[in-house]
């Protein structure tokens, strides 16, 4: 149990990292951003990223993400991947057909937050071509994904025809995550032209959606017409929230959800369109949960939603695992709110 130090509340669902409850973060937002702010600035200050998000205006603006990042000479971007060289914007890389990334072969069906209603749940001797991006334009304390950042090195550089190579007749589908694939979309996206030339797969992303709406369109063309999806991580509602767990701002995240639900309605079956949300003891609670709800059921409320089983990691790691009455109770309130089609994945840790 811990003490909320601003309504002096107690409860398990207060992590050391900030010692404040949801509730306060939402309603004292003024009062804790500074906070909030400080504790973002000092985890990536020792994970060697740049400490916030760049934006004098004197530097060159990334147009990649919606973080919308302006960089000055000779320093990089919030994801790390991009620098300003002598006034123009380039991979740390050196090279736009060089990522940081690596991938396996993920026996179909996988443990995917789409598997439940995915083509791939069917394809027993198959595999997945999970191509893991290690960057990323959040920075979530909750992340379990988080070696990711001691990956994002000269070693993981791996150039467009090494990964072609490794699609093979056995791969039925493709999906990129990380981290995140947004911050290295470019690589993605040529990888996806030229492997759809050759393969009959199926391409889709786990991503949090936050890329410019231009990259944004082709992400979704590739995965329309190949007969896969975009699973967004919806992490919370409020914008508050957003910056506590995310170190930024969740608006375009929204924006963009909206503009995807266009491509579900011309493909609603599989499902092109998928939504995930974590559910995180204490902050991702139930003014987080129902908001997104109404959001999805406003917009489809045929769009597949899964809610996802927390398992204590990275700076979130005295948090306890989410009760199995809290996952029940999210997912009734779901269906009462109108969404049709809503799942729980990670039963097995629920506690």
């Amino acid at each position: 149990m811990r003490e909320c130090q601003l309504c002096k509340k107690t409860s398990p669902y207060i992590s050391k990292i900030i010692g404040i409850c949801g509730d306060c973060i939402r309603k004292n937002f003024d009062i804790v951003k500074e906070k909030i702010f400080e504790i973002h600035r000092t985890l990536r200050r020792k994970d060697g990223l740049p400490e916030e998000i760049p934006s004098d205006p004197k530097g060159k603006r990334c147009r990649i993400c919606l973080n919308g990042c302006r960089i000055l000479e000779g320093e990089k971007g919030f994801c790390g991947v991009y620098e300003n060289r002598k006034g123009k914007l380039v991979p740390t890389s050196g090279d736009w057909k060089k990522a940081y990334v690596y991938w396996y072969y993920d026996p179909l069906p996988t443990n995917c937050c789409a598997t439940w209603v995915c083509p791939g749940k069917k394809d027993y001797g198959f595999y997945n071509l999970a191509v893991f991006y290690c960057a990323c334009n959040f920075d979530c304390l909750f992340c379990q994904n988080w070696v990711f950042r001691q990956k994002m090195n000269r070693t993981s550089l791996k150039g467009v025809e090494e990964l072609l190579e490794a699609v093979n007749d056995r791969v039925k589908c493709i999906c990129f995550f990380g981290g995140d694939p947004i911050p290295q979309v470019i690589h993605a996206l040529i990888f996806s032209k030229k492997v759809l030339e050759k393969h009959q797969v199926r391409i889709c992303w786990e991503t949090n959606g936050m890329v410019s709406r231009s990259l944004l369109h082709q992400m979704a063309k590739v995965s329309l017409e190949s007969g896969g999806c975009i699973k967004v991580d919806l992490k919370c509602w409020t914008e508050e929230m957003s910056f506590f767990l995310s170190g930024v701002s969740n608006r375009g995240q929204k924006e963009n959800f909206k503009y995807l639900v266009k491509f579900h309605k011309l493909r609603p079956n599989p499902p092109f369109l998928i939504a995930s949300t974590l559910l995180v003891p204490g902050y991702v609670d139930m003014v987080e949960v129902e908001g997104i709800a109404r959001f999805i059921a406003s917009l489809d409320a045929s769009i597949p939603w899964t809610l996802l089983g927390f398992h204590p990691d990275f700076y979130l790691n005295d948090l306890p695992l989410t009760s199995r009455s809290y996952a029940f109770y999210c997912l009734e309130m779901a269906k009462n709110l109108g969404i049709k089609n809503v799942h729980l994945g990670n039963l097995h840790l629920l506690s």
